[in-house]
């Protein structure tokens, strides 16, 4: 990857934001970005005003990118919204959302996504931690010249998903009254849905949920060294196992639907983080 890109990119931004120390960052997907409306805005930059980033094409997602004050006082980063491969974006700009968090210093990535569910007992509407991946297709970050400063050129995936931060969103689920389950998360690279036969065949494999996100980030995340958290919101049922047509229009109105109870485990998670003490 080209880092003059994350430079000019980077060197754009307010210096509020630049001179800003948040301990999280956040990856809002579709239907997410509504966690952060009750939070204090201490800065917020369109997308499109960041260099080489890009405005997004997707409904659901409306391109900011907000300092915001977390619950318990510290600071956070709220990507509202995030670029995909199937719209033609870059891998910087899929990215940047992670190296702008790295520069500041951030330590954990929260990273959420809308999907589709495989696992018979997912339902539209439930939340999951992703506690592991499947990479159905070549894309992958980390082609190209190796640069040190994201992490090693051969990255371990062992442990993608933070043991740790898995649990506190298990906790803010229980604390919100909206329990998480677990589950293992397969990459498609959209922007098509699946067919029926290939979402039984990521059944087999050990998938429980399907998107066209996520993985890319949390990849490129753990090898930087941030701690990575995934929460998953069920939008859907995956071709076959839906009994209708799937449309993006049924993923933004079940995301609005249910919008409050995603809402609560963000701040929730936000929270405990703050307690934990992952930095001063």
């Amino acid at each position: 990857m080209d880092t003059k890109i994350f430079d000019e990119a980077f060197a754009s931004l307010p210096e509020s934001i630049r001179g800003a120390k948040p301990a999280c960052a956040l990856m809002l997907g579709s239907g997410w970005s509504r966690a952060v409306e009750g939070l204090d805005v201490l800065a917020e930059v369109p997308y499109g005003a960041i260099p080489h980033f890009g405005d997004v094409t997707v409904i659901g997602h409306s391109g900011r990118l907000l300092l915001v004050r977390a619950p318990g006082g510290g600071l956070a980063l709220a990507f509202c919204g995030r670029r995909h491969w199937y719209e033609g974006a870059a891998w910087e700009a899929i990215v940047m959302p992670v190296e702008i968090a790295r520069r500041l210093g951030c330590t954990v990535l929260l990273v959420t996504n809308a999907s589709g569910g495989i696992r018979p007992d997912l339902e539209p509407g439930d939340m999951v931690a992703i506690r592991d991946h499947i990479r159905m297709n070549h894309l992958n970050p980390f082609r190209g010249p190796h640069n040190p400063a994201f992490g090693p050129r051969f990255p371990d995936q062992s442990h993608v998903y933070d043991p740790g931060l898995i649990e506190l969103l298990l906790a803010a689920g229980r604390e919100t009254g909206h329990a998480l389950t677990t589950g293992v998360y397969v990459f498609a690279s959209g922007p098509a849905y699946e067919t029926p036969a290939e979402i039984r065949a990521y059944g087999l494999l050990g998938a429980d949920l399907v998107g066209m996100s996520t993985v890319p980030e949390a990849m490129f995340a753990n090898a930087c060294g941030l701690k990575v958290a995934g929460l998953s919101f069920v939008s859907n049922h995956a071709a076959g196992i839906a009994k209708h047509s799937l449309s993006g229009t049924e993923v933004v109105e079940c995301a609005e639907k249910n919008s409050a109870k995603m809402a609560a485990v963000v701040l929730a998670f936000l929270a405990r983080v703050s307690a934990s003490g992952t930095r001063e």
